[in-house]
Parts: structure tokens; C-alpha cells; sequence
């Protein structure tokens, strides 16, 4: 799907912040010419995640699908783009749910900046939503991979097999409302990363607001000890689970991308901070764009392990943010 010897411009989760968008893009060297974000020479790589939270999604979709069809840019699909796809498709009989992703208020909280763009825009949704169907689960480009959170190659390799392209079709969303099923695995594992429950009933609020009996684990680590260890989200664990030990099941369960995979770029994570790569072949370009952070794109060539001086990044201003 991507070449591997041309050259990219991958960019991190957008969340509706098309101002901050469009002046990384100027700042790459991308032009806007007949309605599109062009660049002579490169192509832009979004991982997903366009749409939700921020104050201007409906624009930042139609940049970034504008750049697609005109073949400067290539889009992967984000748990967000997921999610609204859930939201409009129908669950199984037999599961107890009427949506795949149900109209609960947690998830309309979640999802609500994206209806409330789109009211007056029905029928522009009804394109993105259809568009969605089109964005692959992931690349495997031989040099380098890219996927929204998590490479697992125990999923990769039979999604592969169902799907050549890495797109998804409705039946594979109607499966993923099964839990345990093989679509609600992947999808979990790919565009929501691996997790592990907090110890003791405990549960954990976050910067979002959301109470979560899960945190966010790496999954590259060698050799972890203790669950301080293995902690890969925005909000700390307290000090007493931090230093709490990992059971030799609970290391045993945990995957670990090889230090001599191919390079893996990802999103997702609500990184801070001075953006670089988290091993020589593993970056995330998520730095929180939506909550005031940087929205980070890493310039790609023909490198085969992750420079720290290709990282570009724009700061995101307040004004992008107000109503």
C-alpha cells in the first residue's frame, strides 16, 4: 500500500484541531493548491484519530480525506474511527446490545463534539462514515509498519489472510460487539493497545475524567519487574502499585515488540514532553494535540532506525481550542 523507498511524512492523531493541522503542514513544506495540501515531493501518513474532542473535526476530515483522493496523503484507521463506525452499525441478535457501540452516555460524551459538528451536516457524515471503511487497520511496508497502537503479529497474520488490504467490512464490525470474538480482539489489541487491571479492585480517574479499572502498558518491554515498569499512559499509577512486583504469569502474558522488529510507528498514547522515539525502532507521534500539546509528525525516508532529529512538531494554541 505505501512504498517503502518513498518518502513520508507521518503525522499523529489530529482530534478536530484542522488550524494546528494545516500550520504543520505549511511548516513540512505542503502547499495548499485547487483546495488541497500538496507537496512536491512527499506524502503525508496520518495515523488515525481524526475526528472527536476538538473544536473543528468536519474540517480537519475533509483536509485530510481532500488529500487522500488526490493521492497526497494515506490515512490508517484510529480507535475513534472505529468507534463511530460501532456507534452506526447495528450489534448481532444475541448480544443484548442494539448498537455495536452503544448509545451510552459515556459514549456520547465521548463522541458528542463529532455529532454535534455533524448535525447540520448529515449527509457530509454519511460520506465520512462510509470513507472509514476504507482506512486499513494497519501497514506492514516491509522497512517500517505503521498502526494505530499496537503491532501484534499473532493478528496481523490472520487479518491478512481475511482482509489483503487491512480493511475492514460491516460483518467484521457486527462481529467485534461478541466479546472474546476475533474482530473485538483485534480491534482492541490494534487501536487500543495492550492494558492490564489495576491490582486489588483499585480503579484509577484520568486527565479526561473517565474512572478505569485498566491502565495502558507497554508493549515493548524486555524485562520488566514491577507495574512502574510497564505504565504507558498520560496518568501515573500511585506510588503503591508502581512498586508493586509482577507476578511471573502477568510477565509471561505480556507482548513485547522485538528491539530488531522493523521500525513501528504508532498514535494513541496522550504523549508530553520533547517528542522522540521510545526505542531505535518504536516512536508514538501522539503529544496530545487536543489538550493544549503538540501535534508531531517524524519525516521518513530511507532511514532504518528512527532518527530523533526528524521529529517536526507544532505547538497548539489556545485559539484553536475556543469556541
Amino acid at each position: 500500500m505505501l512504498d517503502p523507498a518513498r518518502s513520508y511524512d507521518l503525522i499523529g492523531d489530529v482530534h478536530g484541531c484542522a488550524n494546528t493541522l494545516e500550520h504543520l503542514l505549511d511548516v513540512l513544506g505542503y502547499r495548499l493548491q485547487g483546495g488541497v495540501w500538496r507537496h512536491p515531493r512527499r506524502q503525508a501518513v496520518f495515523l488515525g484519530d481524526i475526528i472527536d474532542r476538538g473544536p473543528r473535526i468536519r474540517e480537519a476530515l475533509h483536509i485530510v480525506h481532500g488529500m487522500v483522493e488526490a493521492g497526497e496523503a494515506f490515512c490508517i484507521m484510529g480507535n475513534h474511527e472505529y468507534n463511530a463506525l460501532g456507534w452506526h452499525t447495528r450489534a448481532p441478535a444475541g448480544t443484548g446490545q442494539t448498537w455495536v457501540r452503544e448509545h451510552t452516555p459515556r459514549h456520547r460524551r465521548l463522541f458528542g463534539a463529532t455529532l454535534e459538528q455533524f448535525e447540520r451536516h448529515p449527509d457530509d457524515w454519511k460520506a465520512f462514515v462510509g470513507w472509514f471503511y476504507t482506512l486499513p487497520l494497519f501497514v506492514d511496508a516491509g522497512r517500517f509498519r505503521l498502526v494505530h497502537a499496537c503491532w501484534d503479529q499473532a493478528l496481523v497474520d490472520p487479518l491478512k489472510a481475511m482482509f489483503p488490504n487491512a480493511c475492514v467490512d460491516e460483518p467484521f464490525i457486527q462481529q467485534s460487539a461478541l466479546p472474546g470474538s476475533f474482530a473485538a480482539q483485534a480491534f482492541d489489541r490494534l487501536l487500543r493497545g495492550t492494558d492490564m487491571r489495576l491490582p486489588g479492585g483499585r480503579t484509577l480517574t484520568g486527565g479526561d475524567g473517565l474512572t478505569r479499572a485498566f491502565f495502558r502498558t507497554k508493549f515493548w518491554e524486555q524485562d520488566p519487574q514491577t507495574y512502574g515498569d510497564i505504565v504507558f499512559q498520560p496518568d501515573a499509577l500511585p506510588d503503591e502499585v508502581a512498586s508493586q512486583r509482577l507476578s511471573p504469569d502477568q510477565k509471561q502474558a505480556l507482548l513485547c515488540y522485538g528491539a530488531h522488529e522493523p521500525m513501528l510507528f504508532v498514535g494513541h498514547y496522550w504523549r508530553d514532553g520533547h517528542p522522540a522515539p521510545l526505542r531505535p525502532n518504536l516512536a508514538c507521534l501522539d503529544y496530545s494535540a487536543v489538550l493544549h500539546g503538540k501535534l508531531v509528525a517524524y519525516r521518513l525516508d530511507a532511514e532504518t532506525a528512527i532518527d530523533p532529529h526528524k521529529f517536526v512538531w507544532v505547538d497548539v494554541k489556545r485559539p484553536e481550542l475556543a469556541p
